[in-house]
């Protein structure tokens, strides 16, 4: 059975910096792509980061130049170094993992930013 392990999150002042961690175990094969994507109170959940396989990345505007992802395809674990942290990006942080054609969550990591 496929696991995504997430950890790193924490509570952080306005302006500075986490990184998140996601582990996937259980799976015979390689991901296919891996992201992250977070969920605010009363909102839905969105698209943060995702990388692919072969390296290609894609971020959501609101965080492009502040968090960078990044991954350890032999050991299916994708991190995310988040800089320059504003109130707005309080919410949960999912970790999602596809791989072939299958796409698994994360129990998912709080993140808070206090201004």
């Amino acid at each position: 059975q496929v696991q995504l392990v997430e950890s790193g999150g924490d509570l952080v002042q306005a302006g500075g910096s986490l990184r998140l961690s996601c582990a996937a175990s259980g799976s015979r094969f390689s991901f296919s792509a891996m992201g992250w994507h977070r969920q605010a109170p009363g909102k839905q959940r969105e698209l943060v980061a995702l990388i692919t396989s072969g390296g290609g990345t894609s971020y959501a505007d609101s965080v492009k130049g502040r968090f960078t992802i990044s991954s350890d395809n032999a050991k299916n674990t994708v991190y995310l170094f988040m800089n320059n942290l504003k109130p707005e990006d309080t919410a949960v942080y999912y970790c999602r993992m596809t791989t072939r054609g299958v796409g698994y969550w994360g129990q998912g990591t709080q993140v808070t930013v206090s201004s």
